[in-house]
């Protein structure tokens, strides 16, 4: 039996493939799940970024699995560490996350990949926001999306529940990169993972909790508390080992060699 979330793991890269066929919906059970694979993943040392991606060509994902609510699973149920789909809610979450979309992402799937870091698409993939159809609020998205493109587009998107081409979507900035196929999605994909898994850590530890926090505060108040080293992964990168080796790698002028301590 096939699993409904498989992983695999290559050079401090773990990608997450979740596998439910037709429309990759997402019930609670799916959502704990994902939950504690990301959560591993958030605790593992040896691993440094992350891919989400789904099986299939049509759908990304459907987001809530409206079935299974039919069948007793509630909207405000017990979706796990992370939230819906894992990530929404997952906290000190500070690695890379990549999303591979390919097909329809929809209400819940659009928010899967806006929990992460970068997003790359296939060219016939679309996204949506329907649940102002069903007479529901799309939270995760109402949050982020008004502060990852202009409130407008934003606001259209929410309030009309239309679609949005991949093409849209990357002239906005919401979308990284635009891939022909998926075997050239999945080769990108894994190719700025590699990337980004030979980067420095801590470093983007810090980058991820500096900009997570600069959300809800004021310029100067993130500026004064990195300066005075309040936030915990400024000052574990403030000193580390890494740090140190960073600026004598400049000095030599060879390549870093990031430790992660």
């Amino acid at each position: 039996m096939t699993s409904v979330v498989s992983t695999c793991q290559e050079d401090g890269i773990l990608e997450v493939t979740l596998n439910r066929p037709k429309a990759n919906a997402i019930d609670l059970a799916t959502s704990r799940l994902l939950g504690e694979t990301f959560e591993a993943f958030r605790d593992d040392n040896g691993l440094r970024v992350a891919i989400i991606r789904t099986t299939g060509e049509k759908f990304f994902s459907a987001g809530w699995d409206l079935k299974a609510a039919a069948s007793g699973d509630a909207v405000d149920g017990d979706y796990g560490v992370g939230g819906f789909a894992g990530l929404q809610e997952l906290p000190r979450m500070n690695k890379p996350v990549i999303a591979a979309v390919e097909g329809m992402a929809v209400g819940g799937g659009f928010e899967l990949a806006l929990a992460a870091d970068l997003i790359y698409a296939t060219t016939d993939s679309s996204f949506a926001l329907p649940e102002i159809c069903a007479g529901t609020l799309a939270d995760a998205a109402s949050c982020k999306l008004p502060k990852r493109i202009p409130y407008h587009v934003a606001m259209d998107l929410l309030l009309t529940g239309r679609w949005m081409s991949a093409e849209e979507a990357h002239r906005w900035g919401l979308v990284n990169a635009l891939l022909p196929n998926g075997d050239v999605l999945y080769e990108r994909v894994w190719e700025t993972a590699k990337l980004l898994a030979a980067g420095p850590p801590l470093v983007f530890a810090s980058i991820k909790e500096v900009v997570r926090e600069a959300e809800n505060k004021s310029f100067q108040e993130v500026m004064n508390k990195i300066g005075r080293r309040q936030f915990v992964t400024v000052d574990t990168l403030y000193g580390s080992e890494d740090n140190k080796e960073g600026s004598r790698a400049f000095a030599e002028k060879r390549a870093p060699i990031w430790r992660g301590k």
